[in-house]
């Protein structure tokens, strides 16, 4: 595959920092002249929470967006840049479209993830909360290494490691994300779709019985 969308260069030319855990932000991973299509075309969801990316629609720049980011070119470099094979380790892609005061927590990124690709798609991002965090431990927001906008077309990759910690002021409302990662076997993969899956399933369930209320 030919990448159209993802802006590869980019991705080979990101500083790559050492410390505290292994990482890098690439501020524009799609190429602009596609950014406001795949922004357009991001599916429409209505619920906080991560949304496997076989339970959703896809379409236009979005659907394409998603191909290049399933590209076994695009692991083997995201591989080199960390000094990791990853050749073999399956990928898994969620999507989400809304924070509340659920999410934002400081934590860590769990085990069996070897690798976090966070791409962000919302323009011109002014709210001082819902910039993501990486943080020296799990206690504090502040002092952080690095404070990064969910800004449209901003990438952060990092190693998941036991002190990757990471979080975000509290933020209610639409903030969309994907995110990729690759974990250590299959069994993760599925592990951790099946879990998305189900809550996908019972968010789509109370929109319809709320839909279907005469209240």
């Amino acid at each position: 595959m030919t990448f159209k969308i993802l802006n590869i260069q980019a991705l080979k030319e990101a500083v790559f920092h050492q410390e505290p855990f292994p990482y890098l932000i690439v501020d524009n991973i799609i190429h602009p002249k596609y950014l406001e299509q795949v922004v357009q075309s991001f599916p429409t969801l209505s619920k906080r929470g991560s949304f496997p990316l076989d339970t959703l629609q896809t379409i236009g720049h979005f659907d394409e967006l998603m191909k290049e980011l399933q590209d076994p070119k695009l692991k083997n470099l995201i591989g080199e840049r960390f000094s990791m094979d990853l050749k073999d380790k399956p990928s898994m892609i969620t999507v989400r479209g809304y924070t509340t005061e659920r999410d934002g927590h400081i934590h860590v990124d769990s085990t069996d993830k070897l690798i976090t690709f966070l791409l962000y798609l919302n323009p011109n991002w002014q709210d001082p909360k819902g910039r993501l965090r990486l943080l020296y431990n799990k206690h504090d927001l502040s002092p952080f290494v690095e404070e990064i906008a969910p800004e449209a077309g901003r990438c952060l990759i990092f190693k998941v490691t036991p002190n990757c910690w990471h979080g975000h002021e509290v933020f209610t409302g639409e903030r969309k994300s994907i995110q990729l990662n690759y974990v250590t076997s299959e069994q993760a993969s599925q592990r951790h779709l099946k879990r998305h899956r189900f809550s996908a399933f019972l968010k789509k369930l109370f929109k319809k019985n709320e839909a279907n209320s005469p209240y």
